[in-house]
């Protein structure tokens, strides 16, 4: 039996072969329908979600299975004081695959240890998105056809968003990808990614405080929020928020194949107006999330040989 608790679980083999399932399911959705007709994901959500928990269950009803599970903490017992590892002895009795979101690092890990079957991460506090991190590398693949060789800024907040640190892990394991960290020096990337991850890595890097200056060089642009309440002073978030705000003004000097993505959901660090540039591609990238979460399903229940070919 196998788990996805990052996606340094996975081998760039096993990446590889999972963008192919996705993309082979994208081009012959009717030979998935029933391939797992009679299975169960349960879908254990300890804080809110929208996109994650609704393409994990749109994945499932269209591979012919059923979906079970809680929305938020509050509608399970988690509520009453039960732990982790006791809702997931309870619930993998009743699932074959489960995929939960959990505000505290590690949960997921934990849940582990005690299941019956597979365990997903959806997300564990500000630690890692291995699922967002997959449909990032299939949009990327859509797009470019390829997941080396490009040059990716990623704008925002880098300090507290786990979709950029599982996503800079991910990509540091192709060759001659280079980073661009395009951030206000408060919300840069944390150390221990500089020093974990892009420098072990070899990986070529930048840190900047522009976006401006740097789009020109971008293939793929990653934009994620600046949130108001991660700066110590009105004063300083104020300085720093209309830098990041992507709008058609400062995609005039990008390139015209340029990607532009984002995990969602977005606040106002994109203008609208870019929604009608051909080179965004976020809400195709929500869509590839349902794709890869589709793929991902069929692998790890096919792995714990719970799937018949």
């Amino acid at each position: 039996m196998r788990h996805l608790l990052d996606t340094t679980d996975l081998s760039l083999t096993e990446i590889e072969e999972m963008i192919s399932l996705a993309m082979d399911i994208i081009s012959n959705k009717k030979r998935y329908a029933h391939i797992c007709d009679g299975k169960k994901l349960a879908t254990l959500f300890f804080e809110p979600s929208t996109r994650t928990r609704l393409s994990f269950e749109a994945a499932m009803y269209e591979l012919g299975g059923n979906v079970i599970g809680f929305s938020e903490a509050s509608s399970s017992s988690a509520s009453k004081g039960e732990t982790v590892s006791d809702t997931i002895r309870i619930v993998s009795n009743y699932a074959d695959i489960i995929a939960m979101r959990h505000p505290l690092e590690g949960a997921p890990r934990v849940a582990a240890t005690k299941t019956l079957v597979p365990i997903i991460n959806a997300g564990d506090g500000g630690h890692a998105h291995p699922t967002q991190t997959l449909t990032d590398l299939l949009t990327i693949y859509r797009e470019k056809g390829r997941l080396d060789n490009f040059t990716i800024g990623l704008c925002g907040d880098l300090k507290f968003g786990r979709t950029v640190h599982s996503l800079i892990k991910a990509l540091c394991r192709y060759t001659g990808v280079r980073f661009v960290l395009i951030a206000p020096n408060e919300l840069q990337v944390p150390d221990y990614i500089i020093k974990d991850v892009l420098e072990p890595g070899n990986a070529e890097y930048v840190q900047v405080e522009s976006l401006e200056e740097v789009m020109p060089q971008l293939d793929v642009l990653y934009m994620t929020r600046i949130q108001r309440e991660r700066f110590f002073s009105q004063e300083e978030y104020l300085k720093h928020k209309d830098a990041f705000i992507l709008d058609a003004d400062k995609l005039e000097n990008a390139k015209q194949d340029l990607t532009i993505m984002h995990p969602l959901p977005r606040v106002n660090e994109i203008a609208t107006e870019v929604d009608d540039d051909p080179r965004a591609k976020y809400f195709e990238q929500a869509l590839n999330g349902k794709y890869i979460r589709m793929a991902l399903i069929i692998t790890l229940l096919k792995w714990g040989d719970n799937l018949e070919d």
